[in-house]
Parts: structure tokens; C-alpha cells; sequence
């Protein structure tokens, strides 16, 4: 694999950084730089800017309205991004959900809904996770009883990102609970979040931010038409776009971004007169996250130019899942060590209420806190890294 970029690629990389300088709200920048929370209008700004240039559904084929772009311009733009401040592409519908319906959906249902998530007249949540059914997904007992030509639906979602947020939600649900396996009940299905009987209630993390929720659906009608694929045969389309959401999760412009942040900040703080860069244990610890970053960074492109090639990433996307959160929270935990007491908890909360005083301490640990709170859950969403091990041991090595 060459891992150099062509003279095509370069130009691609000027092409992006070129529309980023230009098209990206200072506004918006400012706010990520800052960490402050992004409200929903934020994101379909930034989904705009993109839909405007033909770059926003990287994961589709052309045909269907995506880029085409090959493993090398999705890690450029991946990296570019990030290094301009812009915020993350919401993943559910361009991400997860649209590779789904372009695999496993029927032809009215990529005619319904492709075009409406391209252009975010839809917003879309995810309904996998459950009270008693994290990483442990099989076991999931949200119901659906089929009645004339809807679905009746009971049950809970939990840890469900952006609901409050949210138009749609696709969700797993049980419809057949006496099968001899758990994964063969499961069916997958598209409901409208204005549908009577859906209640969506906040969760707040660790470093304060509400980001996930809480859904309760009690007798929630679905038409049976919002089934993607065959009733009781979800499981497949689950795991399917796993594999997606697990890939997105190696965040590698993310990690080479956040320790370029480090070098800088470390080359600026001291420690005995010294900059703290030049510490043998932290260098030393430093250059361990670069190192496996690089590796990460190859694996990555790899599996990316395969899902370019038209295969849907594998249980490899297991290897990035935990190696990928492992290293953005090592990156995280680095910064919080380089600011040090600036790298308070509630100090970005100051400028979410509108303070625009001094920071006072320096401008890279507004977020340090935050970022290191955040990220802690990495390694549990998308499948635990201890289940990701389990999926390797028996599909990759044989055990």
C-alpha cells in the first residue's frame, strides 16, 4: 500500500482545505474550538455547507448521491476537517442508516427516505441500546406485535444520541420471542419520532452535556411498510451496520489532530524550567500514542479502501473500534495532564451561558476537561471493546 498521496490526491487535500477557509463560518468555529455545545441548527449548517459542494454522503455510491471518493480523499477530508474546526457529519442517517437501505432496503424505501436524510429533512436516531441490552444486543426486549399492517411497539431504548434532536428513529425490535435463538427474532424497523406514544427523556453525562436519552414506547403503531428487510431477520442488518458505525469510531483525524494540540501545548507549558515536551516520561508516553496511531491510521485506510471497492467492512472493524478509542482517550488524558488545574470541569460551562471574558488559563484547556469526560464512553458504545474481542476471537482467529 503506498501510503504517500499522488499528485491527484495533494490537489484534492488543497481543493478541501481551500472550501473550509472559505465556506466555514467563523461562528461555528469558534464553538468547536471552545467545546461548546452545538445546537441542532448548528449541524444542518454544517450539513448544508457540505450538501452545497456534493461532499456530505461519503459512504454512498455515486448513483444514490454520494462523493465516489476513494480511501485516500475520505482520510483527507476526515483530517482536514478536523483541523479546521468544523464539526463532526451526524452519522445516523448519512453514516449508518443510508448504507443500510442502500443494501437491505426496498425500492420505495430508498426512493422515501435516501433523498429526505441527503438532504436533512430527516434527522435520524438510533434505537439499539436497552437498560438490559448493551453489548449484550440479542438479549433485547422491546416488542413488536404484528396487527393488520402496523407494528404495535413496547419497550425502551437507552443511551439513544441526538433524540432529542431527532425526526426518525430506526430501531431493533423483538418479533418473534419464541425463537431458538435470540438473534433470530429480531426485526428492523423505521419509525417517525411525532408517532403518539413515543416519550424521549434527557441523560447527562459525565462532564455535563446532554447528548443522550431515553426513549419509552408504549403502543407505538409502525406501518409494516417501515420494515427493512425480512421480519426476524434484523440481526443481519444489525450487524451490517455495526460494521459502519465501529469504523467511524476510529476517529483517526480526530487522535492526529488532538496531538498536534498536545505538541503545542506541551512546547509551551514547563516542568522544572523545562518544556514539558522535553520530560523523558512524557515524551516517552507521547510517542507510544503516535506510534500506534500510525499503525491505526494504516489499518484504517485499509479497510476503507475496501468498503470503496463495494465490501461492507468486516470484523476487522473490531480491531479499529478498540484501538481507535483506546488512543483518543489516551489523547484526552495527555491534554488534561498538559493543562493541568486549567482543565477544570465547569469552565466551559462559563462560556455556554454567554461569559466572554479572558479565559484564564490558556485557550486549549477550555475543552480539556470536557473532551476527557466525553471520550470515556468511547470504549463502550458501538459494541464494548471487550465484546469487540469476543468478535475477533471468533471471527477473525477462529477460537
Amino acid at each position: 500500500m503506498d501510503l504517500n498521496y499522488s499528485d491527484e490526491e495533494r490537489a484534492f487535500q488543497r481543493e478541501v482545505r481551500d472550501y473550509l477557509a472559505e465556506a466555514l463560518p467563523t461562528a461555528l468555529t469558534d464553538k468547536v474550538r471552545k467545546g461548546t455545545r452545538l445546537a441542532k441548527e448548528d449541524y444542518l449548517a454544517w450539513h448544508g455547507i457540505l450538501r452545497a459542494k456534493g461532499w456530505l454522503a461519503q459512504m454512498w455510491p455515486e448513483e444514490h448521491g454520494g462523493t465516489g471518493w476513494n480511501a485516500a480523499q475520505k482520510a483527507i477530508f476526515d483530517e482536514e476537517i478536523v483541523a479546521h474546526a468544523a464539526p463532526r457529519v451526524v452519522p445516523f442517517g448519512l453514516n449508518m442508516l443510508g448504507p443500510v437501505l442502500i443494501a437491505f432496503g426496498s425500492e420505495a424505501q430508498k426512493a422515501e427516505y435516501l433523498p429526505k436524510i441527503l438532504n436533512d429533512e430527516q434527522f435520524w436516531c438510533q434505537g439499539y441500546s436497552e437498560p438490559g441490552a448493551g453489548s449484550d444486543l440479542a438479549s433485547l426486549r422491546t416488542k413488536a406485535v404484528r396487527e393488520g399492517d402496523h407494528y404495535v411497539v413496547n419497550g425502551q431504548k437507552t443511551w439513544t444520541t441526538f433524540a432529542h434532536f431527532a425526526d426518525w428513529l430506526f430501531l431493533l425490535v423483538r418479533t418473534d420471542p419464541d425463537a431458538a435463538k435470540p438473534q433470530e427474532g429480531i426485526s428492523f424497523l423505521l419509525c417517525d419520532m411525532a408517532t403518539p406514544g413515543i416519550e424521549v427523556r434527557p441523560i447527562y453525562t459525565l462532564e455535563g452535556e446532554h447528548e443522550v436519552n431515553e426513549i419509552f414506547l408504549t403502543d407505538v403503531k409502525i406501518p409494516v411498510e417501515n420494515l427493512v428487510g425480512e421480519e426476524n431477520k434484523g440481526w443481519t442488518i444489525a450487524k451490517y451496520l455495526l460494521t459502519f458505525e465501529r469504523t467511524g469510531i476510529a476517529n483517526v483525524g480526530n487522535s492526529k489532530a488532538a496531538i498536534r494540540g498536545i505538541r503545542d501545548a506541551a512546547s509551551k507549558q514547563s516542568k522544572n524550567g523545562k518544556p514539558l515536551l522535553d520530560d523523558p516520561l512524557f515524551a516517552a508516553r507521547l510517542a507510544q500514542v503516535e506510534i500506534d496511531l500510525r499503525a491505526l491510521e494504516v489499518f484504517n485506510n485499509r479497510i476503507v479502501a475496501s468498503a470503496g471497492a463495494g465490501k461492507a467492512p468486516g470484523a476487522e472493524s473490531s480491531f479499529l473500534k478498540i484501538k481507535g478509542t483506546q488512543v483518543l482517550q489516551e489523547t484526552t488524558d495527555l491534554m488534561r495532564r498538559v493543562c493541568g488545574p486549567y482543565a477544570t470541569p465547569d469552565l466551559p460551562e462559563a462560556f455556554d451561558l454567554g461569559w466572554n471574558g479572558e479565559a484564564p488559563g490558556p485557550e486549549y484547556a477550555l475543552r480539556a476537561s470536557r473532551r476527557y469526560f466525553n471520550v470515556r464512553k468511547t470504549s463502550i458504545y458501538g459494541g464494548s471493546n471487550e465484546i469487540q474481542r469476543n468478535i475477533i476471537a471468533k471471527a477473525v482467529l477462529g477460537l
